[in-house]
């Protein structure tokens, strides 16, 4: 007999709380902007070639998209989110989110900016997390190489040493300062790499409990038998596994790269089949949860209600510091803060850095919002019903 679970995500005073009027309005405008991909595309080039080009709109983009999606241009200017969304029950994921970096200078300025997270969130109950891509502290093409086990020259093996160095110097300090810490995935063609060196320090530092975490795409169709041959390993070796669990976010590129290069593509064929495989993984990690810790990262209300429903059955407190739902700063308010308010874990990635190196992460989440409909509809209409119910009050 199936539980129903004890929450309900309608509840829009609860999901809008933290956020005045005046950023229900702000929030009310960005979104219908957002919902148009003419303006997106056109808006996106024009404001990077503005950027580029030295002119003043930096304050305008930081009022509107920035203010919407980051929580500040440093660890510092999060402290207001964090405090402000902690009062409701909700931790923040500091994310420090400066992309397409090549040097080893920016490699290891990085690898400062994550530690510093990771010493922020030390102690402080309304930072469960800390989060970093490997990305952000390696070369591109040198993980490429790495994944497809190609020969590398005596340089490369020194450099990809150095990376190994930077990931090992993140998550010790987050095994010393008790602090979890996501390994964030990456496109398919550079993941395994990805997964080698957080199963390595998963291996490493998870032998009490899960402190490393590593991430897995539901979207891609190979990714259920990767959690279930994750679990076995773990299991035999005697460390806990930590998964933060999501569709993903390359779709598009990962398969235009498999037709441009003649190969099968490692997405799903369609969206319900990545529904499927993200819920039965939901299942397959709540049925070993004893060696399984998970956070469920998505804005899909199903699966949400899945997970709390499932942690019913099993008789799991909705307080379970070994599940968490997990949610981005800006978005799906109505999930976060009603998971909250029910008495469930829930963090939402608060991602951070200057306006301008932040950029490319902001014009990915208004594409991304502008390609998926239903997600744009969503959110708009939720904001819209609570803006009228506030000036009906």
């Amino acid at each position: 007999m199936e539980v129903a679970p004890k929450v309900s995500l309608n509840n829009l005073e609860h999901a809008f709380a933290y956020r005045s009027d005046r950023e229900i309005e702000k929030a009310f405008w960005l979104f219908r902007f957002i919902g148009n991909p003419f303006i997106v595309k056109t808006g996106s080039t024009l404001t990077s070639w503005a950027l580029k080009m030295h002119l003043p709109v930096k304050g305008i983009i930081r009022n509107t998209i920035f203010s919407q999606f980051c929580g500040g241009e440093n660890i510092d200017d999060c402290a207001k989110t964090v405090k402000r969304i902690g009062e409701f029950g909700v931790g923040s994921i500091l994310d420090y989110s400066v992309e397409g970096k090549e040097a080893e200078e920016e490699f290891e300025h990085s690898c400062e900016e994550i530690l510093a997270t990771v010493r922020r969130a030390s102690g402080d109950a309304n930072i469960p997390f800390s989060v970093f891509k490997v990305t952000g502290l390696a070369r591109f093409r040198l993980l490429e190489k790495v994944s497809a086990g190609a020969s590398l020259s005596k340089e490369e093996k020194d450099e990809f040493n150095r990376v190994r160095e930077r990931v090992n110097r993140i998550c010790k300090e987050a095994n010393t300062s008790n602090v979890r810490v996501f390994i964030d995935a990456e496109e398919s063609w550079i993941q395994t790499a990805i997964d080698s060196l957080a199963t390595e320090m998963m291996e490493q530092y998870n032998r009490n409990k899960a402190i490393v975490y590593n991430t897995v795409q539901l979207y891609r169709h190979d990714r259920l038998a990767f959690t279930i041959e994750s679990h076995k390993r773990a299991a035999e070796t005697g460390y806990f596994l930590g998964l933060k669990l999501v569709r993903g976010a390359y779709m598009e590129k990962e398969r235009k790269r498999a037709a441009e290069l003649g190969y099968p593509s490692p997405i799903q064929p369609d969206k319900e089949a990545a529904d499927k495989d993200y819920d039965d993984c939901l299942r397959f990690c709540i049925e070993h949860i004893e060696r399984i810790s998970i956070c469920a990262g998505t804005h899909n209300e199903e699966s949400s209600l899945l997970l709390a429903q499932l942690m019913e059955e099993n008789n799991i407190s909705a307080g379970d510091e070994r599940i968490y739902f997990s949610q981005l700063l800006g978005m799906s308010d109505h999930i976060s803060f009603n998971l909250a308010k029910a008495g469930y874990r829930v963090a939402k990635y608060v991602p951070y850095g200057p306006v301008k190196a932040v950029l490319p992460y902001l014009i990915r989440r208004a594409e991304e919002n502008t390609s998926m409909a239903g997600q744009m509809s969503r959110e708009l209409s939720l904001i819209t019903q609570e803006r009228w119910r506030r000036k009906l009050r």
